[in-house]
């Protein structure tokens, strides 16, 4: 029996549309652009589907269609800004784009992650290259935006090994300073280092997050963690909370129950349940989380997500362990909103998002 669902592809044609005026569409093949050759029952019955966006074959064979364009690094970027795509491991094909506003002075420094429930997406999807450009403009930061391994190929913990390799390579670029890296090194504070992201991404920063402050603070010298911002984090469990159950969404909604499901059956290792501390972190209690010497967290969570009371749980949690957590509440707009940008009220909500970034990491 497939396992059918709908994801709404309205919200990102119309963001994507802001593209138009584009001639050329990069072939880079690191850009992941999959067009689809064969007729759709091509490769038989499937399994799995998120709708415009990923079917998976029960002959093995997986479709992403390109529903959302990938653009180069030099598309239509604000002005001041610089960007430049970087391989990272070509063994993996682990690559990063990064964004350097011209603004004086060094600049905090943010390790970025995209949504798409581990699945999906990219650091060349439009909406991604679009948001943050801005954010680097606006907020005043350097942003390396990780183009990690994706499920089902590669279930968890790949994202999360390629997100701590990245800040790897970050900490020998800057012991190394190799000539080729200059032009973003030389603008980074390196004291000021922030591991951020939104949805799935946001999921793969807590995750990195936690993994790195286990490990002797000296090993990411001369770097140094001073928070880490979740967007609209993907946690979930067996359990359904209010607002997975009961929540009114918007009717061009990024992440329904359903979906949310698929993502997991298709990310966890096989034989996991939404109980496994990589979906829930706290199946097992708080007591793991009380040592963890966690960095200042901001959670930005929105007021009509089907993630709200569970981002909600998480920051509680956190809070009365005496972690230091910043909770932001964006009203009337649902997941993934500052992508999309399909209304008046997402656009203010992601100038909002936006100055609240800015504001935590120059505190």
């Amino acid at each position: 029996q497939a396992h059918r669902t709908i994801y709404s592809t309205i919200p990102y044609i119309a963001n994507c549309m802001q593209f138009r005026r584009m001639s050329t569409i990069s072939l880079d093949p690191r850009l992941n652009l999959q067009a689809i050759k064969n007729p759709p029952n091509q490769h038989g019955v499937v399994l799995e589907e998120i709708e415009g966006l990923l079917r998976v074959h029960k002959d093995g064979n997986i479709e992403r269609p390109p529903i959302i364009p990938t653009v180069p690094s030099t598309l239509a970027l604000p002005h001041g800004v610089t960007a430049k795509d970087v391989v990272i491991d070509k063994f993996t094909n682990l690559w990063a784009r990064i964004y350097i506003p011209s603004h004086p002075g060094n600049l905090p420094v943010l390790v970025y992650f995209h949504g798409g429930g581990f699945c999906v997406g990219s650091a060349a999807w439009s909406c991604y290259h679009d948001f943050l450009a801005n954010l680097a403009c606006k907020a005043s930061c350097v942003i390396i935006s990780v183009n990690y391994r994706l499920a089902p190929e590669n279930r968890l913990p790949a994202a999360y090994d390629d997100g701590f390799k990245t800040l790897m390579w970050v900490k020998q670029q800057a012991l190394s300073e190799p000539s080729e890296q200059r032009w973003w090194l030389s603008r980074c504070s390196l004291p000021s280092l922030f591991i951020v992201g939104d949805s799935a991404g946001a999921n793969i920063a807590y995750n990195v997050t936690t993994q790195l402050v286990s490990r002797d603070p000296s090993s990411l010298r001369p770097l140094s963690l001073k928070g880490t911002i979740l967007i609209q984090p993907f946690f979930g469990g067996e359990a359904r909370t209010w607002s997975e159950k009961y929540a009114t969404q918007p009717p061009t909604s990024a992440l329904t129950l359903s979906n949310s499901d698929v993502y997991w059956r298709l990310a966890l290792p096989l034989g996991a349940n939404k109980d496994h501390p990589w979906c829930n972190p706290l199946a097992n209690g708080v007591t793991k989380l009380r040592n963890l010497r966690l960095p200042a967290i901001m959670v930005c969570i929105s007021e009509l997500d089907i993630l709200k009371d569970r981002n909600l749980e998480v920051c509680n949690a956190l809070s009365s362990l005496g972690k230091r957590v910043e909770t932001r509440m964006y009203k009337g707009v649902g997941h993934a909103f500052q992508v999309m940008q399909n209304s008046q009220l997402s656009y203010s909500r992601t100038q909002d998002l936006i100055s609240h970034i800015k504001g935590f990491i120059n505190q």
